[in-house]
């Protein structure tokens, strides 16, 4: 209750949306009590909420939708909620020694501020992982405030080790669901049908075709209502899709057992970072009939869709070493297959060529993704990361440097996690976690477009916008920048010891590097990078570095502007 009406109310005070869930809360324990008798406990849920907050006279802004009748009530809600996204600052973690202190003094109070300080900046993250990261939270608090005679440090110390791990989780499902909205919103309940069914093909391969057609239907529905913000809806649809997961555990898969036994909010991110169930033994390698047998044409003819579902489902359950982007690629490719092969006048071997068009493309793809982390496993983080920065400020020049850094950093994690697994898992945990970061650089766009380039590839296909952003070179729209006195600039502070604030000041160079001089070779880049670590190298040794940095720049700045017109 106290999430629902943080979400609702983000502007209200902790105290008002802690009344209004403990008024919420005595109300069920009373319906609870007389098994439902009173007229208040038969009206819907969401309706009760709703009151209650139309209720209260002291918050500003919800006069016109209180006036309104449902389900025209609810739905002006859920446009304030839409609206209200980014209203609230971000979260600044309270001085170490005042939580303690107010850990040991008022646990349960504190636990609630918590769960309201979320709730009210994430409108539209799920209950289940806020409640989940309050346990968490609270385990935190208990470890790291121990007794009160712990030194302040090691307190700080418990804290700085803990806290990006515990709230890892809000950052995580956040992304996910704001990936799965936009994806949604973009490209239509059609295609987050084809992702899920990819998707739950992989994870149940021994489920029927009806029973995986099912989970779809239903986990696409539970996305429209949990991307409208109706979260009391949403909550109801997760609990159905987990309940029926659950009692058909024996027709699904043996691997998530031990997730169905777990309380109700644990269950689902169990279920869905659960390994994929073993493919039937009986299951053929290859399906040739969908190429093979005559009456495909027919079947294509009068029920393209199912048919099309159906071969992705069986695609899919063959392939967990497959992403699920890939997967939908090749789908697509068996659909344009089958529109040109099925046509009047259609060569007899037409069909036949669509064996070697999939092996072309499997290849390619998984070329791809080998050659990206044979690069990552000689380079190492820092050297990964410039090689990205170098491709995508070329591609993407108008994006700003703390934009470029974030999303390329994100991109090497991507490596940091893939890179080191065996080569059936690589694929899929590689294709769809850049297919994260892609969506990210995708809303970017939308919010404020970046170039022609970046718009088509964010629009046209959302299976092949990976390889699509790959594709991208440099954009000859973009106007580089001019050499003004303050575009580079080298100071003493080049002479830090701490290593992550030098290489970002040095990847900030080489950003506005690529943006002066976007068709930059990889020998002249080789060649001004060598130029400047030598000078860094002299000045840093000299008795006056930042003399010697006035006095060497300027010189280092005309050198590499002979070598850049060479």
């Amino acid at each position: 209750a106290l999430i629902m009406f943080a979400q609702y109310v983000p502007g209200g005070t902790f105290e008002k949306a802690a009344a209004m869930a403990e008024a919420i809360t005595a109300l069920a324990r009373r319906c609870a009590a007389a098994a439902g008798a009173s007229p208040a406990c038969l009206q819907p849920l969401g309706r009760i909420f709703l009151n209650t907050i139309c209720r209260e006279e002291s918050l500003p802004g919800f006069s016109e939708c209180c006036a309104k009748k449902d389900p025209e009530r609810n739905d002006c809600f859920l446009i304030l909620k839409n609206s209200s996204r980014g209203s609230v600052a971000p979260f600044e973690r309270p001085n170490t020694e005042a939580a303690c202190k107010n850990y040991s003094q008022q646990q349960h109070p504190l636990m609630g501020y918590f769960i309201y300080e979320v709730s009210r900046r994430r409108p539209f993250l799920s209950a289940p992982t806020i409640l989940s990261v309050a346990l968490r939270y609270e385990e935190m608090m208990k470890d790291c405030c121990g007794s009160a005679e712990e030194p302040a440090l090691k307190q700080e110390d418990c804290f700085q080790r803990q806290a990006p791990e515990v709230v890892k989780p809000i950052k995580d499902d956040s992304l996910r669901q704001e990936h799965t909205c936009a994806i949604l919103k973009k490209f239509g309940e059609r295609t987050l049908k084809a992702l899920k069914l990819a998707q739950i093909s992989q994870k149940f391969p021994k489920a029927d075709f009806v029973t995986v057609g099912k989970l779809v239907t239903a986990i696409a529905h539970m996305h429209k209502r949990c991307c409208r913000g109706d979260m009391l809806d949403c909550l109801r649809k997760r609990e159905e899709i987990l309940q029926y997961v659950c009692s058909n555990e024996d027709n699904l898969s043996h691997k998530i057992k031990k997730c169905c036994e777990k309380p109700l909010l644990q269950r689902s991110e169990c279920i869905v970072n659960a390994d994929n169930d073993n493919p039937p033994a009986e299951l053929s390698p290859h399906v040739r009939e969908f190429i093979e047998d005559k009456g495909i044409c027919e079947h294509f003819a009068q029920e393209k869709d199912t048919h099309l579902a159906r071969f992705l489902y069986e695609y899919s359950r063959r392939h967990p070493n497959f992403s699920a982007q890939m997967l939908l690629r090749i789908g697509k490719g068996y659909e344009e297959l089958l529109t040109e092969c099925c046509r009047p006048g259609a060569p007899d071997d037409c069909r036949s060529r669509g064996e070697e068009e999939l092996k072309k493309h499997i290849y390619e793809t998984e070329s791809v993704m080998k050659t990206s982390c044979d690069i990552y496993k000689e380079k190492g983080d820092y050297y990964f990361q410039n090689e990205l920065l170098v491709s995508f400020t070329k591609k993407m020049p108008q994006l700003t440097s703390a934009e470029l850094i974030k999303f390329t950093r994100e991109m090497t994690a991507v490596g940091s996690k893939c890179c080191r697994l065996s080569q059936d898992k690589l694929l899929p945990c590689a294709e769809e976690n850049l297919d994260l970061v892609l969506g990210e650089i995708c809303r970017r766009h939308l919010a404020n477009p970046i170039n022609p380039g970046v718009c088509h590839c964010c629009s046209s296909s959302y299976a092949s916008r990976r390889p699509c952003m790959g594709k991208l070179e440099l954009d000859e729209s973009y106007v580089p920048l001019p050499l003004t006195p303050g575009l580079f600039t080298f100071h003493e502070d080049l002479c830090t010891p701490e290593a992550e604030q030098l290489q970002h000041k040095k990847q900030e160079m080489l950003i506005n590097l690529i943006k002066y001089k976007p068709s930059i070779t990889q020998e002249q880049l080789s060649a001004v990078t060598a130029a400047f670590a030598a000078m860094r190298e002299q000045c840093c040794r000299a008795g006056e570095p930042e003399a010697c940095f006035a006095r060497e720049g300027p010189q280092l700045i005309k050198r590499s502007e002979k070598m850049l017109s060479a």
